[in-house]
Formats: structure tokens, C-alpha cells, sequence
């Protein structure tokens, strides 16, 4: 169903302009003839990076008068690929002067408005499109028109599985269009549905295997669960398109979950070479220096994010995106907060803000803003499933004590309930004085029943079976007992391994230790034992020990964040606890403490930490 709103133009849909636009979008689409030799050969510089020579084949065909509309949108294409936004802006006016009907140029011209800091004028644009399809529908019949009209709809607050059936049945009209292909991947990628997205991109490299942003999408759409299918796919974007600058942004994101930052920072300078301008490459390098520290530097680079497009929100919500996926859930908030400001619609802050304030422990502002996204994105499956959970927890009961705040199924916490609070209590009490804390705030602690509940709460989406707990500083989720049902576990050891993640994190300010060792410096020792699982995980680390397989310790960390990163699990916990068992063996329990301390008074990595206790220890030799 079709809403009653406003748009920006300030007219009010009705009926009558809905089924008007419907029509269109569904109309029979012709494909046009095959282009001409040069126009495939322009397209085929396009695909493979050679972005100076497209716009010089663009520039002697429309010089020569030819009248095709595609010569004026590959030379756009290439000339914001490269950061020559001023020049795309000329490009535009002679463009529109010529198409004045053209809708593929407007809705491309938006984003060139925007990297020249014309941001009304992109919003005109955009009310172009919506009256040009009222008043000349006709005109835009063909399928690339179509899928432009489906992109407009969608960014006005049409129904975005109405928008996939109506590409649906443009791709059963024309099967070879990947354009529609491409458009259902990236619709299904923006609501985090990864499945439809793989199939998406799947068809559009089978139509147009030789397009880089097919290899791109489907990379994109493993990433969350097959990293190695990713990976492949990722190759294969690079392989066509080594200047491809998305694909070389994907990998600047790989590097930094991995903590591999020297390689971050050669793939940027990589992308500076083909777009000293692109916002995306500056965002990363102010995550960069928020990381290490390097505040001046972090505010110079989202500056320079900005130059070119003042109010973008993408900037922020990226950095705050980043530094959420490193634990730093304060900090990444707030960036979401400032993407907000420039863009108080713009869904994917709003999300992520949503879930770095429930992982902070302040719900109510956290479960209202994943209403509100669900409110205006029916579609978008980490606000649904948030606000179903949501539903799920109003029948739990909480538990307090001391500090402690616990949610449990009604009928556990009837059971063993009090067990739970004592345990806690104890490790509360234990583990502060161990490590000399002081913890100033309420310890939230929910715990499922349902393995898939457990897995919303901490992730926003399925999966995450190898997961028993997870702690965010003060709140922690965990399977209960009833969930493990294949593979049960102790929920005791669980519980007290991850409040020695609140006390670490708290020892360490939260914010300065990297995420892989935060989440496992130190814990299995502290609750008493190093635990390796069952007779066949035993094997598998006794061939790990005596053979060739373990992680060098200086690449521990960057393991587990990577595996943290895609909800997988890895051996990485089990390998941190033992060099934790060296350190206090060789060391002494006390250096365990300094290097905490250490790592809370603002030393940039454990590595760093690591590296001045050799130092240290050399000297004192």
C-alpha cells in the first residue's frame, strides 16, 4: 500500500499519482539496439578503471553531435570516479541544456550537486524526476529508466517489496538486464538481506560477468557469512577493475577489522592515486587515527571527508560504524548522532545508533529508535527483528542485586535465578579486588532461552551458533541453558567469563584496548582453568601446538576481531588464554595488571603494551 505523504517538492501523494507511477514502472520496457562498436569499447573503459581514456572517448563523441544520452552518462561515471567533481558539474549543465527530459541524467546529477556542495539543488533534482514521471511517463519506458524510477521510489518511501516485485517482473521481461539484477542486490544489501542479495548479484555477473560491481555486490553479500566466497569475489571485482574504487575500500575495511592498519593505510594512498577527494577513503583514515590516538589528525581527516559535500551523513555513520565494530560504542555513537544532525532521516545511523545505545545499556532511547526505523522501513530486517525481540523480553523477568540487573525467561528465573545472582555477586566481588576496580554503574546481564533471540540482542541478526556470551562493558548476553540443547555447556563458566570482560574493559577505559584481546586478555586464566572443549577440539589444538598452525602473537588480536567481526568462532580465545598463562607464569600476575593499566591510560594497542614489557624486562636484565 502506497502512503499518504509529503515530498520535498511539497506536493502530497495521491491514488491517482501512485497508479500513474506503478504504470510506468511496470509498463512493457524496451531494450534499444545493440550500441555501436565505440560506445561498447567507452563502456568496456569504464568497467576496467581507465576512467582518463572513457572520458576522452565520451568527450569525441558528444563533440562529434552524437545524440546518445550514454556518451554524457559514462563521462559523468568517470569524472566522479576520479574526483573531478567540478567538471562533472559542467558536464551536467550541458547534459541537462540537451536531455532536458532525461531522468537518468538527474538522478546521477544528484550526487554530482551534492560532491559540489549544492545540496538544494540535488533535492530539485530529485522533484524533477517525481513530476517528469507524472507528466511524461511515456518517455520512460525502457528498462533503464525503469530501474531509476524504482531507485526514486524507493528513496521516497514506497513500499520496497512492492519496488522488488515490480524489478522482479522487469527481469522476467528482460532476464539479460543486470541493472535490474544489480538494483535487487543492493536494495536486498541496505535492509541486510544477504541471502536475496547473493542471488541478486549472482544473475548480474552471469548477465555482465565482465562488471565490476556485480563481483563487488557479491562480495559484499558473503562477506557477513562466507568470507571465503567474499574474498574470491572481492578478486575477481580487482581482477577486471584493479582502480575499482568500492572493491579497494571493501579491503581498506578487511584490513582495519583485522587489524593489518599499515595495510589500510597502502590501499588508501592506493585510492588517493585514482580519488584524492573520495569521502569514504577519508573516513577510514580518521578511524585510523581515532584508533591510534591521533585526535588532530582524526578531525583533519573527516574534514576533508567533508570538503567536497558539507552534510554528507555517510561520513560519520561510517566512522561511528568502524568504531562500534571495535567496542568503542560511546564514541561510535556519537558519530551516529552528528550523521543525524546533517540527515535526521538517514536510516542506517539511526540503526546503528539503535544498537550501539542498547549495547551501552540505555534501552529506552535505543528500542525507540529502532522502532522509528521500523516505522518507515518495514523491510529492513535488523529493526524487525529488534522490535520482535522486543515484544520477547517485555514477558521476561529482572532479577537486582547489588549492581547487578539480570533479565531471565520467567520460568528460569524461577529455577535457578537466584543462582545466577550470586554468581555474579561473587565474581563482582572477586574480580574488582583482583584487579583493583571499581565499577560505578548497574551490570545489565540477559540471558535466552532461544539461541536465535540471543543472537538478535547481540548481533541484530541470526547466526552466531558457536557464541555462548558476549560482553559489551556493561551489558552482557548469554545463551541459558535451554538453548543448548545439541551442545550443552557450563552457563556458570559463561556467566563468569564474560564479568571478566566488564572488569577489563573496565580497567582499560573501554575505549584504548583493540577489541580481539579486550574480548579474551586474561579471562580463562582469571576464572581459574583454560578450557579447550571437547576430545576432538583437544586433538585439534595438540596438531595445532606440535605443528606449524598457531597465530604469531603480534597477529592474535587482528584473528579474533576478524572472527568477532563475521560472528564466527576460532581457536583464537583458546591461543590468547595460553600466552596469558605465560605472561603471569614467566612475569607474574602483577605485569598482567600493569599492562591493563597501561592500556587505560592510553597506550595505542596491546602490541604496544606487550612491546614495552620486552622492553622493560630487557633492562631489568
Amino acid at each position: 500500500m502506497v502512503r499518504d505523504r509529503r515530498t520535498p517538492a511539497g506536493f502530497r501523494w495521491s491514488w491517482a499519482v501512485a497508479v500513474s507511477l506503478w504504470l510506468i514502472l511496470l509498463a512493457p520496457a524496451s531494450h534499444g539496439s545493440a550500441a555501436a562498436a565505440d560506445l561498447v569499447e567507452a563502456t568496456r573503459q569504464w568497467h576496467t578503471g581507465k576512467y582518463a581514456e572513457c572520458i576522452e572517448s565520451a568527450t569525441q563523441a558528444i563533440e562529434a553531435d552524437d545524440y546518445r544520452e550514454d556518451w554524457r552518462w559514462l563521462k559523468l561515471q568517470s569524472e566522479m570516479a576520479i574526483g573531478r567533481y567540478a567538471d562533472a558539474l559542467k558536464t551536467l549543465d550541458a547534459a541537462l541544456e540537451r536531455y532536458e527530459y532525461s531522468i537518468r541524467l538527474r538522478w546521477l546529477g544528484r550526487d554530482v550537486c551534492r560532491h559540489n556542495n549544492q545540496v538544494e539543488r540535488a533535492a530539485k533534482l530529485t522533484d524533477e524526476i517525481g513530476e517528469l514521471a507524472r507528466t511524461a511517463g511515456w518517455r520512460f519506458r525502457d528498462a533503464a529508466n525503469q530501474t531509476v524510477l524504482a531507485r526514486y521510489l524507493l528513496e521516497e518511501g514506497f513500499d520496497a517489496k512492492q519496488v522488488l516485485r515490480a524489478l522482479t517482473d522487469i527481469k522476467k521481461r528482460l532476464p539479460n538486464f543486470a541493472e535490474a539484477h544489480l538494483l535487487s542486490g543492493q536494495l536486498a544489501l541496505d535492509k541486510h538481506d544477504y541471502a536475496l542479495a547473493a542471488e541478486s548479484f549472482e544473475q548480474a555477473v552471469k548477465h555482465d560477468s565482465e562488471n565490476p560491481a556485480a563481483h563487488y555486490g557479491l562480495a559484499q553479500a558473503f562477506a557477513p557469512s562466507d568470507s571465503d566466497r567474499a574474498d574470491a569475489a572481492l578478486k575477481a571485482a580487482l581482477a577486471l577493475n584493479p582502480r575499482h574504487v568500492d572493491s579497494l575500500l571493501m579491503l581498506v575495511d578487511s584490513h582495519v577489522d583485522a587489524e593489518l592498519y599499515d595495510k589500510a593505510e597502502a590501499t588508501l594512498t592506493q585510492i588517493e592515486e585514482i580519488n584524492a577527494h573520495h569521502p569514504r577513503a577519508w573516513a577510514y583514515r580518521a578511524v585510523l587515527a581515532h584508533l591510534r590516538g591521533d585526535a588532530e589528525a582524526e578531525e583533519q581527516a573527516r574534514k576533508e571527508a567533508l570538503a567536497s559535500w558539507a552534510t554528507n551523513p555517510e561520513v560519520d555513520s561510517l566512522i561511528g560504524t568502524k568504531l562500534s565494530q571495535k567496542y568503542r560504542f560511546a564514541e561510535g555513537a556519537a558519530y551516529q548522532r552528528r550523521a543525524l544532525v546533517f540527515a535526521p532521516d538517514y536510516l542506517p545511523a539511526k540503526i546503528q545508533l539503535a544498537n550501539d545505545l542498547l549495547r551501552l545499556g540505555e534501552e529506552e532511547e535505543g528500542w525507540r529508535l529502532a522502532a522509528e526505523v521500523h516505522e518507515r522501513d518495514g523491510y529492513n530486517v535488523v529493526a524487525y527483528n529488534l522490535i520482535t525481540l522486543q515484544d520477547e523480553l517485555r514477558g521476561y523477568r529482572t532479577l537486582e542485586r547489588d549492581g547487578l540487573l539480570v533479565r531471565m525467561e520467567a520460568r528460569e528465573a524461577s529455577i535457578y535465578g537466584q543462582q545466577v545472582l550470586d554468581l555474579l555477586a561473587r565474581a563482582k566481588r572477586q574480580l574488582c579486588e583482583k584487579y583493583d576496580v571499581t565499577i560505578d554503574r548497574p551490570v545489565v546481564v540477559e540471558l535466552f532461552p532461544r539461541q536465535q533471540d540471543f543472537a538478535i540482542r547481540t548481533f541484530g541478526l541470526p547466526g552466531g551458533a558457536g557464541f555462548l556470551g558476549v560482553c559489551f562493558g556493561h551489558v552482557i548476553t548469554a545463551n541459558s541453558p535451554a538453548s543448548q540443547a545439541a551442545s550443552p555447556s557450563n552457563w556458570q563458566a559463561t556467566l563468569w567469563h564474560e564479568f571478566c570482560h566488564v572488569v577489563t574493559l573496565h580497567k582499560t577505559n573501554g575505549t584504548r584496548c583493540r577489541v580481539g584481546w579486550r574480548r579474551d586478555f586474561g579471562l580463562r586464566r582469571a576464572s581459574g582453568r583454560c578450557h579447550l572443549g571437547d576430545k576432538r577440539s583437544i586433538r585439534a589444538y595438540r596438531e595445532m601446538m606440535l605443528g606449524d598452525e598457531l597465530t604469531p602473537v603480534s597477529e592474535l588480536s587482528g584473528k579474533i576481531s576478524r572472527s568477532h567481526h563475521r560472528h564466527c568462532t576460532c581457536g583464537s580465545p583458546t591461543e590468547s588464554s595460553l600466552v596469558v598463562e605465560y605472561l603471569i607464569e614467566k612475569f607474574g600476575v602483577e605485569t598482567l595488571q600493569r599492562i591493563l593499566v597501561d592500556l587505560g591510560v592510553g597506550m595505542p594497542s596491546l602490541n604496544d603494551a606487550l612491546g614495552t614489557l620486552h622492553r622493560f624486562a630487557r633492562c631489568a636484565r
